[in-house]
């Protein structure tokens, strides 16, 4: 023949939606998936470190809650990494791709750090300015500082439709330039360091530095499981998530909703800005926030937006960052290598996520008539 008809060919492999699991199953997957995890890392240390898997697996456990005070700072760091994946979660249960946590939180630490700095030692009649009345200034600013920050590219998207994603992002480099000027002015010695101000910090409870963020961090959890369940406007951010047409056609006003949530994420983001610099560090610097909103992206998304399983989620990346750091000094293997570790465990509990929505299906081919 002249020509033949080209055939299409239909792959062998194809990915389908599954049927949603049972509790139980999905939980039967995610142990499995920490099992072979923890077995592909056993046998990556054996191979490179020559180390005994059981003693590092050790290591990790005793680098989290080797004391009481490892567990405190476990208990705080998983908090500060709570709030900011709260902080994100409202804009991202929105579709709205806010990559600007990082800077929206340290922005929040230079306006409370500004305070402290240029008030602190501000004397009126008595000699000293009530501490009451400087913590209150600390909140105002940092909350202000967050929502101006969140606000800035929810104005841009809502009005201009630009690319949130790269707007927020973008915004993360002008907040670290702004502390970079800040302790460039205001630093006379050179160092680049702002010496600690720990006088005029927050409040702390009962002599422990750890507590009053955990306690404020708990409360936020239930504040935004509530909001984004139970009220109107979880609701109308759910909406608006699904369908902006079909948000549209039922009546709400999706650039409110946009700028609204926004607000919320970034007076968030103020508390969260305002406990580690103004509860924790008492000083900033370029890298204060330490990559937390970043992470809180993947913390947020492995919890499926739900406040209460971000919990879990928190704590599994906080320990494996404590457990990853001692290993590193008690066996004195490069840092690299624990960080694989992290890696693969992440790894495996990332996609047994995505084994649990989809499957891998065979593809039946029918014999043509001849």
């Amino acid at each position: 023949m002249a020509g033949k008809e080209k055939k299409s060919r239909t792959p062998v492999f194809h990915i389908v939606k599954r049927d949603p699991m049972s509790w139980y199953a999905a939980l039967g997957v995610r142990i499995a998936a920490v099992v072979a995890a923890l077995l592909l890392s056993a046998v990556v240390i054996t191979l490179l470190t020559k180390k005994n898997p059981l003693e590092v697996y050790s290591s990790m456990f005793e680098g989290a809650f080797g004391s009481s005070g490892r567990i405190w700072d476990l208990a705080q760091n998983i908090a500060i990494l709570l709030a900011v994946s709260l902080a994100v979660t409202p804009a991202f249960k929105m579709k709205f791709w806010n990559i600007g946590a990082e800077g929206q939180v340290l922005i929040s630490g230079l306006a409370t750090v500004c305070v402290m700095f240029f008030l602190g030692d501000k004397m009126p009649a008595d000699g000293k300015l009530p501490q009451w009345v400087l913590v209150l200034l600390m909140i105002g600013a940092s909350i202000i500082a967050g929502i101006i920050w969140a606000v800035i590219p929810a104005l841009a998207k809502a009005y201009w439709n630009t690319n949130e994603t790269l707007f927020t992002l973008m915004m993360n480099y002008v907040a670290i330039q702004l502390v970079a000027y800040f302790l460039k002015k205001n630093v006379k010695s050179g160092s680049g360091k702002l010496a600690i101000l720990e006088e005029y910090g927050i409040p702390v409870l009962n002599n422990n530095p750890y507590l009053l963020s955990i306690i404020i961090v708990a409360l936020l959890t239930v504040a935004v499981y509530v909001y984004l369940k139970y009220s109107k406007h979880g609701y109308e951010i759910a909406v608006v998530g699904e369908s902006v047409n079909t948000a549209k056609y039922v009546g709400i006003n999706v650039k409110k909703v946009v700028i609204r949530t926004l607000i919320v994420s970034g007076a968030l983001c103020g508390v969260a800005g305002l406990l580690l610099v103004g509860g924790i560090h008492h000083t900033i610097d370029t890298n204060t926030v330490g990559g937390r909103g970043f992470t809180a992206i993947m913390v947020s998304w492995l919890a499926k937006f739900n406040p209460f399983v971000m919990v879990v989620t928190s704590f599994l990346i906080v320990f494996l960052q404590k457990g990853a750091g001692e290993i590193s000094s008690d066996f004195g293997i490069p840092a690299a290598i624990s960080d694989i570790i992290t890696g693969i465990i992440l790894f495996f509990i990332i996609g047994c996520e995505f084994f649990l929505q989809y499957k891998i299906a065979i593809t039946k081919h029918r014999k043509e008539n001849k």
